[in-house]
């Protein structure tokens, strides 16, 4: 991304507000499609949550919404990318991501500091934070990119 990231610090948590993001997604047939990265989403999740190996398997296993079988679960700077900073609860564009919940998804990126964790964006603000895998939280599949 572009411009200038605000980091703040907050009771331990590292907060990223992304400068605003201008629209470039396109939804068809149960998918969203970024058109500056290039990465395909699921356009609705499952409503499921799951710990952090569910959710690696989860995606791996998807082949709806499109019959494409390269699905997986995304890093934490392609999770980042859908977050809107001018929205709140949720912090993502819910006319383009239907049904998103106000809430925490995993990323495929595991904290470095202790195995057992790893990223996730909280789409009620839009901040990031490691958490326990063994957790539950939701998930949205990714696949393609640049």
């Amino acid at each position: 991304m572009k411009g200038k990231w605000i980091k703040v610090i907050l009771t331990g948590t590292l907060l990223l507000a992304a400068p605003g993001l201008a629209a470039a997604f396109t939804a068809a047939n149960g998918t969203v499609t970024d058109e500056r990265t290039g990465l395909v989403w699921q356009q609705q999740d499952d409503g499921q949550q799951r710990t952090w190996d569910a959710a690696i398997s989860y995606c791996e296993g998807l082949i709806q919404p499109d019959n494409k079988s390269d699905w997986r679960l995304p890093n934490i700077k392609e999770l980042e990318s859908i977050i809107d900073d001018s929205r709140y609860n949720p912090s993502i564009d819910t006319e383009v991501f239907t049904g998103a919940t106000a809430s925490d998804y995993w990323s495929s990126t595991t904290y470095a500091g202790i195995s057992s964790y790893a990223w996730f964006v909280n789409f009620s603000y839009g901040y990031i934070n490691p958490y326990v895998n063994s957790n539950n939280c939701y998930v949205r599949c990714v696949r393609g990119g640049q």
